[in-house]
């Protein structure tokens, strides 16, 4: 574990399946960088930590846009907490609209520190064969299926507004330890601070 030595955030972005959450926790983990994940924050705040949300359609109970913009306020709340004590984050969750995305510049900005979107692909093959794996594991917490995915496909726009050297787009089709030495490189070449 290599702590970074300035408070930095951190945010693995991308659709349903595309490997940030994997790649999000294990760069966590391997930097001591608090992360939090959208699926387990959502659950919580709906007070279920079970699979209930599966059945949930597109933009509808606790997968409304309503309760979407609550999940990622609670997002930037955690951050920002941290980031006043000093302490790195690494967000992970879909932020398909660009309006969530400028909200996480403006906390960057208000703390002055590093920001760092990390763009998660895949093969869309891939990430089919991830979201059957995940459906029949009992302890998975996202709720992502085919086609949901679908429709989140429809509505992602494409991250245009990030400056030059705050956006990394990886290809997550490779083994966690291959992925984590890639970003590693992919951050230095950014020039990348923290």
């Amino acid at each position: 574990m290599s702590p970074l030595p300035r408070p930095a955030l951190f945010i693995f972005f991308g659709l349903i399946a595309s490997g940030k959450s994997t790649l999000g926790q294990a760069f966590a983990d391997h930097h001591d960088v608090r992360y939090y994940n959208s699926d387990v924050i959502r659950k919580e705040l709906a007070g279920e930590l079970s699979r209930n949300g599966r059945q949930s359609g597109f933009d509808q109970g606790i997968y409304s846009r309503a309760f979407t913009e609550k999940t990622y306020t609670a997002l930037l709340a955690r951050a920002e907490a941290d980031l006043a004590a000093g302490v790195s984050v690494a967000l992970d969750a879909s932020y398909q609209d660009r309006a969530e995305r400028l909200r996480v510049r403006a906390l960057a900005e208000q703390f002055a520190v590093p920001l760092y979107f990390v763009l998660c692909l895949c093969p869309e093959a891939e990430m089919k064969r991830r979201m059957e794996v995940r459906a029949l594991d009992p302890t998975a917490v996202s709720d992502g299926r085919w086609e949901i995915y679908l429709k989140q496909k429809e509505r992602y726009r494409s991250p245009d507004e990030l400056p030059p050297g705050s956006l990394i787009t990886i290809n997550t089709d490779d083994s966690v330890a291959n992925l984590l030495t890639t970003l590693e490189r992919l951050l230095a070449e950014t020039g990348a601070t923290y």
